[in-house]
């Protein structure tokens, strides 16, 4: 049942505790996840039309409304449930290499790594199933797999794919980790999917 092992390992992750505890899980939690999912699809935006990304240009980007208070709600040092702060106070190796590696200094930056992760999610969904319903496949299949997802994302979404230097979706990283544990360190993992990414984007721009 080597499949259903991997689609389990997958839904352990940290970044898949956190989306399912903040979109899921009590009325508070469900309200801030509508929020930070409608500056998402702002900051998503102003990235495909080429606009430049301040907290005043994304609050106005928001839909039905943004302000610069839920702006700092969503993005910054004291933000509400961010995920760079469940990666650094979830203390594993890879976890805490992860938030070393994605740590920024502009809550503009850490919120374009949260909108890479929303926008992957519906990649990293089919990611799950495929591994739950193929009962025979082994950890190289699935990082295959993987690595398709990230593909067809980045096509899909290239300029949120191409921002911070192509940085991978951070959950996709983690997801590498998971399948293949104690052979990648997190930042080779970070470096094999932004290849990929970064291939991706290419092309895509060539393409236009």
């Amino acid at each position: 049942m080597q499949g259903n092992v991997l689609g389990t390992r997958l839904d352990k992750t940290v970044t898949a505790r956190w989306r399912r505890r903040l979109a899921g899980s009590g009325p508070e939690h469900g309200r801030h996840w509508r929020t930070k999912t409608a500056y998402y699809a702002a900051a998503g935006r102003l990235l495909a039309a080429g606009e430049q990304l301040t907290w005043s240009t994304i609050a106005a980007a928001v839909e039905p409304k943004g302000s610069r208070s839920t702006f700092y709600e969503v993005t910054g040092p004291h933000a509400k449930h961010p995920l760079i702060r469940e990666l650094t106070n979830d203390e594993s190796v890879d976890s805490l290499q992860l938030a070393h590696y994605y740590r920024r200094a502009s809550p503009i930056d850490q919120l374009i790594d949260e909108t890479k992760v929303w926008t992957y999610w519906p990649y990293r969904e089919c990611l799950v199933l495929m591994c739950r319903a193929d009962p025979d496949l082994d950890r190289n299949a699935a990082v295959d797999l993987l690595a398709a997802c990230v593909d067809r994302w980045t096509r899909r979404n290239p300029a949120v794919a191409a921002a911070l230097e192509a940085a991978p979706p951070v959950c996709a990283v983690e997801d590498l980790l998971a399948l293949r544990p104690g052979q990648f360190s997190a930042v080779h993992a970070v470096g094999v999917l932004a290849k990929a990414t970064q291939g991706a984007t290419v092309t895509v721009g060539q393409a236009v």
